[in-house]
């Protein structure tokens, strides 16, 4: 029984998980030499262990100096000191994001000769109003913006463990301009020195290092946010308007909030992360062996029993919705969690008080080719 499959060929992978959570928790998948946890206390006992490290992007050789930079510097490939150094800069730059109006960027993704007609709510909104949030939020210009907001699909494909020689010349297309101008940016912005001196009275290392650890990290903000985003922003719309969770007259800023929250732990877009094991790590009745490698099934812990009560229900008042694992825990807990759930709640909130009539159209959802996330490949919608 394998643990490892695409989420766009299972229709439901929540029953899979379900029987795995119950049966077989801690799971040797022998087919892939992995472990695979479907437990919530596992998952938490996992993310929270130091010996449960992060597996090693190596840079590909072929892929160019600035493509290697980013995988070598982004604190959510790093362990240990690393990434003690690369998280206290993502951080520091997650502090200086300033606040935009949410309405105002979809008001320019919404054009009004859009209105009548369908449109996908995929391309056109999520993929693209998360980074341009962050890019406003830096003050980036209108030319670098629309460049880097049309090609960070093609970057984001840097955290792809293993690489076609397609994929490679993709990033390395994109990875060189997108640092250059992210570089170019960086020094305008008025806390750069400070953020360098600050790195280097903490740390021994040189400000040239610093300079690009800092780089790395606000390209994987624009990396972080497409990825928890764009998703979050599907499903959460999906959830919105499923007959048995939408009803217009309560959809207020704050119901829509714990609709987004319960959304994350309920149909979350990524469904898995990697750890692998850097000595031997004792679960319960089993023995993770050092450099044994593991999956870890946030999806599946989300939906846990043993933790959330009726797990299986989509309730926005369960008192612990705020416990889901989609983000993660610990050292490694995904920074863009408060931003991605008030960029949801934000623009569901924009749709529901400008339109009245807000409706899904089209064929069945598809999900993307993805083994660790479940994305929709498009949502065809009309507003009126």
């Amino acid at each position: 029984m394998s643990a490892i499959f695409l989420q766009s060929e299972v229709e439901n992978p929540y029953s899979f998980y379900q029987k795995m959570t119950k049966e077989q928790p801690v799971y040797w998948d022998e087919t892939n030499k992995i472990w695979a946890i479907y437990s919530y206390a596992v998952c938490v006992e996992l993310l929270n262990n130091t010996a449960a490290t992060i597996p090693v992007l190596t840079a590909n050789s072929k892929l160019n100096k600035s493509a290697t930079t980013i995988i070598e510097n982004l604190a959510r490939l790093s362990n240990g000191i690393q990434h003690e150094i690369a998280k206290e800069t993502a951080v520091v730059l997650f502090s200086h994001l300033k606040t935009v109006g949410i309405h105002t960027i979809l008001e320019e993704l919404l054009p009004e000769r859009l209105i009548q007609n369908q449109i996908n709510w995929v391309d056109l909104v999520c993929k693209k109003l998360p980074v341009l949030t962050v890019l406003k939020s830096f003050n980036f210009n209108e030319k670098d913006s629309d460049f880097i907001c049309k090609k960070i699909a093609q970057l984001v494909k840097i955290m792809q463990p293993h690489k076609t020689t397609e994929t490679i010349e993709e990033i390395n297309k994109v990875a060189e301009e997108i640092y250059s101008i992210t570089e170019r940016h960086f020094v305008t912005l008025p806390f750069h020195e400070t953020l360098i001196r600050k790195i280097s009275n903490l740390h021994p290392i040189s400000q040239t290092e610093i300079f690009s650890i800092c780089i790395s990290n606000l390209i994987g903000l624009f990396i972080q946010s497409y990825d928890a985003g764009s998703g979050l922003l599907s499903n959460s719309l999906l959830q919105l308007l499923s007959k048995e969770n939408f009803s217009k007259d309560k959809a207020d800023k704050i119901w829509i909030q714990k609709m987004v929250v319960e959304t994350l732990r309920f149909d979350p877009p990524i469904h898995n992360t990697r750890r692998i094991a850097s000595k031997d790590i004792q679960l319960n009745n089993s023995t993770i062996k050092k450099n044994d490698s593991l999956l870890l099934v946030l999806a599946a812990a989300n939906r846990d029993p043993n933790h959330f009560t009726n797990a299986m229900d989509f309730d926005t008042e369960r008192n612990n919705n705020h416990d889901h694992l989609t983000f993660g825990t610990g050292g490694h807990m995904c920074l863009a969690k408060h931003f991605s759930v008030t960029i949801a709640t934000e623009t569901l909130y924009y749709l529901v008080d400008n339109y009245k009539n807000i409706s899904i159209s089209g064929n069945e959802i598809e999900y993307e080719p993805m083994i660790n996330a479940r994305l929709p490949k498009a949502i065809w919608i009309s507003l009126l």
